[in-house]
């Protein structure tokens, strides 16, 4: 029995349709990688805007719990701050035992640190912080570091629980004797190139969190 070898013709047809098979996958490729670079800005600012809003959400339960919180307080609350060069307004404020990773100490770090949510105009949110151990603790303006440039805006989410419904609010609430009061969420809005999220994080109650055991 003899030994069959290809003909000229076939290998000219197996090449050819190798040549075709290859042709349409790299179009394939080419075309998914379009579509994928297309697209990688609105996936980069999506990831942002939820690593933004776990970063958050993780900071005020971390405050709210102990060691850090203490019974009958409220971990998150509202509190005057004075920012540099800028007017005393009433922030989002909550302490930190040892502060957080996003702070870059110019010397060696401090516990209790005081950190506050303030959203700038046209430059986004940044978070205001220092530590009552320091020595101009009440003179000097807060550090300030930024956590999102796309954060265009903060509202405060209040329940009712009357009538059992939200209601959002651009500036925050205050009681008869004109304090103000912590809301149960707040609303952050991301804005990127026409792209506009918006975000909750939940401020833990007061008394949420175990008593401290001294």
């Amino acid at each position: 029995m003899r030994n069959r070898a290809f003909s000229l013709i076939e290998i000219v047809m197996a090449l050819a349709l190798v040549g075709l098979v290859l042709m349409g996958l790299n179009t394939f490729i080419f075309s998914m990688s379009e579509l994928w670079g297309k697209n990688s800005d609105v996936r980069l600012f999506d990831q942002h805007v939820r690593a933004v809003t776990r970063y958050l959400q993780h900071e005020v339960e971390r405050a709210s719990l102990p060691p850090t919180a203490v019974a009958n307080a409220t971990p998150v609350g509202v509190q005057p701050v004075t920012p540099s060069g800028g007017s005393q307004d009433n922030l989002i404020t909550y302490m930190q035992l040892s502060g957080g990773r996003i702070l870059k100490w110019p010397d060696v770090p401090l516990p209790e640190v005081y950190c506050s949510l303030e959203v700038k105009r046209d430059r986004g949110l940044y978070m205001l912080w220092h530590s009552d151990l320091e020595n101009n603790f009440n003179t000097d303006p807060p550090r300030e570091t930024l956590v999102s440039p796309f954060v265009t805006a903060l509202e405060f989410d209040y329940y009712d629980t009357t009538s059992n419904r939200w209601s959002t609010e651009t500036q925050l609430k205050t009681d008869t004797s004109n304090n103000p009061i912590p809301p149960q969420r707040l609303e952050f809005t991301f804005t990127y190139s026409g792209l506009v999220r918006k975000m909750f994080v939940i401020v833990p109650a007061p008394g949420q969190g175990l008593p401290n055991p001294w």
